[in-house]
């Protein structure tokens, strides 16, 4: 699995994490090690351009995913194939803003947020109350394997 990352934001951010979480995620959801993402951090001025432009909406956003190859997770007899997933765009500023309101840091914010991100990648959506209670409900449970997962390795 290639999992990119790149950081033109100018805020400091534990990439590693970022790419364990990917990583972990895609395992659990049990995408082909083949799969290829891309993570990229940017300034609010370029978050405002892409959200304006994908989304004829005004304003920096928190994330925004760009899938590619419209995979969709697998099952551990039925791996999602190999193929590009897409991006996953980033704004650590605004992350940082909501993490302050949520009263959790902004890794924990990032994190939320790029699982979110990928989520969008592997064709789920929030537009219908249905859809966003599975998305949002695999959404927590993938963060809490993680932190799970974290802890174990830090023990």
């Amino acid at each position: 699995m290639t999992i990119e990352i790149g950081n033109e934001s100018g805020v400091p951010v534990d990439e590693t994490v970022l790419l364990r979480l990917v990583d972990h995620n895609l395992a659990e959801l049990h995408v082909s090690p083949d799969a290829d993402v891309a993570l990229l951090l940017v300034d609010e001025g370029a978050m405002e351009a892409l959200h304006l432009q994908w989304m004829d909406e005004p304003g920096p956003t928190d994330v925004l995913s760009f899938p590619m190859d419209e995979l969709r997770p697998g099952t551990e007899e039925s791996p999602t194939p190999p193929g590009l997933l897409g991006d996953i765009v980033l704004c650590p500023q605004v992350a940082e803003t909501q993490a302050v309101a949520a009263k959790h840091s902004t890794m924990d914010e990032l994190i939320m947020l790029t699982t979110h991100g990928l989520l969008h990648l592997l064709g789920f959506d929030h537009a219908e109350p249905a859809e966003e209670r599975e998305m949002f409900g695999l959404q927590r449970e993938l963060i809490l394997s993680f932190s799970t997962a974290e802890r174990r390795r830090r023990a």
